[in-house]
Formats: C-alpha cells, structure tokens, sequence
C-alpha cells in the first residue's frame, strides 16, 4: 500500500528543489523530516509539508502505520516557466525565467 502528495506551482526551480528531494528519498517519514528541518534550503519548508502531508494521507485513508512509512518515491517535474523582460541598454531587453515545480511524494511500508 502506498499514500501520496503532490504539491503542484511551488515556485522554485526544479533544479534546486531535487537537490532537497534526493536527501530523503529511501528514508523513513520520521527520519526524513528531521533531515529537511535542519537543512538551510529555503524549499526545505515545503517540502517537509508535502511529506507531513503524504504520511497522513497513508494513516487517514489507507490505514497504514505511521511508524513503519519510508519515502519510496519522490521526483520533481518542472512546472510552467513565467517569463518576463528586463530592460537591457541601447534599447534592448532581456528574457528572465521564473520557473516552478511539481513535487510528488510517496510514502509506503516495504
């Protein structure tokens, strides 16, 4: 039995939120939001949320035990990209990218 969460527009890019992501895969819930409440990542917040989140989805609606849960899968896809301009000299202007993540957590007993 697995539970999941998704957290969708988080307004980080994907490359910097992997980098949180890839800490707790393969880790035990617990273990897990200990890691992303120290970590100095400003996504590490969110993050922990999503995880909070999954596991209790898997004891409300699954019936699992919170205890037993790792973090079996999680993966980052990048969200849409708002773009906007920024005045460059001699008249020009220059494309600047805000990008944003869709973050999946699944948490499950092995």
């Amino acid at each position: 039995m697995e539970a999941k969460a998704i957290l969708k527009y988080l307004r980080t890019s994907p490359q910097k939120t992997r980098l949180v992501v890839d800490l707790i895969r393969g880790k035990k819930v617990d273990e897990a939001i200990t890691i992303l409440k120290f970590n100095a990542k400003a996504v590490s917040r969110e993050i922990s949320k999503l995880v909070k989140s999954a596991a209790a989805n898997a004891e409300n609606t699954k019936n699992l035990n919170v205890d037993k849960l790792f973090v079996t899968r999680a993966f980052v896809d990048p969200g849409p990209t708002i773009k906007r301009t920024h005045s460059k000299a001699m008249g020009r202007g220059a494309l600047i990218r805000k990008r944003s993540s869709h973050v999946t957590i699944v948490v499950g007993e092995k």
